[in-house]
C-alpha cells in the first residue's frame, strides 16, 4: 500500500508521516527531494526556497518531476507513506500506483498559525494575517505551482486535525481501514 499525504501547512501531514511510519511503513517525502536539491545547489533551504526551487523544477522538468524522482523507490513490495504532496501533477503520476491513496489533512487556519508558531521554522509567518497572505500566495492555481487547496480536493479521504494528538491517530487508523485500496 502507498499511502500520500496532501494538506495545508501546520495541518499535521508530518505528524500523520510519522504515525504511519511507526506502522512499518517506508518514508518519502517530496519536501525531502527538494531538500536535497537545494543543497546540491548550495540553496538555503528555507520554505521560500524551496517553494521556488520546487515550482522552478516543475517548469523544466513537468508538474509531477518529484513523483517520478521516487516512484521508483514506491515500486517496491513494501508499504510506503509520501509526505508533502503539493501539486495535482504529483497526484495523478502517484495515481497510476494501483495501491496509492491519497489522504488530506486540514485544520482550522487559526490552529496551523499556531502549531506554526510553535514549530518555530525559519520563513513561517508571525502573524495570522501574514499566514493567510502567504497561503494564498502559495495556492495560485499555475500548472508549475504548489496547489494545496486543488490537492485536498482530490483526497481519497480528508481528516480534520483539530483535537488531540490520539483523536487524530484514531482518525488515521479510520481512514487506513475503511479505505477500498486497502
Amino acid at each position: 500500500m502507498i499511502i500520500g499525504l496532501t494538506g495545508p501547512n501546520a495541518s499535521g501531514k508530518g505528524e500523520a508521516a510519522l504515525y504511519i511510519k511507526s506502522k512499518g511503513f517506508l518514508y518519502h517525502s517530496l519536501s525531502d527531494v527538494l531538500r536535497d536539491e537545494a543543497i546540491k545547489r548550495k540553496i538555503e533551504p528555507l520554505r521560500e526556497n524551496l517553494i521556488r526551487l520546487g515550482n522552478e523544477l516543475r517548469e523544466e522538468f513537468g508538474p509531477s518531476c518529484l513523483a517520478v524522482r521516487i516512484k521508483e523507490e514506491l515500486l517496491k513490495k513494501e508499504d510506503h507513506v509520501v509526505d508533502s504532496i503539493r501539486n495535482p501533477e504529483e497526484i495523478a503520476e502517484l495515481r497510476k500506483l494501483d495501491d496509492f491513496v491519497l489522504i488530506g489533512v486540514n485544520a482550522p487556519v487559526k490552529l496551523r498559525h499556531e502549531r506554526g508558531l510553535k514549530r518555530k521554522r525559519p520563513g513561517d509567518a508571525k502573524t495570522l494575517e501574514e499566514f493567510i497572505k502567504k497561503e494564498e500566495k502559495e495556492n495560485k492555481e499555475e500548472k508549475n505551482n504548489q496547489q494545496l487547496r486543488k490537492c485536498l480536493g482530490m483526497a481519497d479521504v480528508i481528516i480534520v486535525n483539530d483535537s488531540g494528538l490520539k483523536e487524530f491517530r484514531r482518525k488515521i487508523d479510520e481512514a487506513i481501514e475503511k479505505n477500498p485500496k486497502t
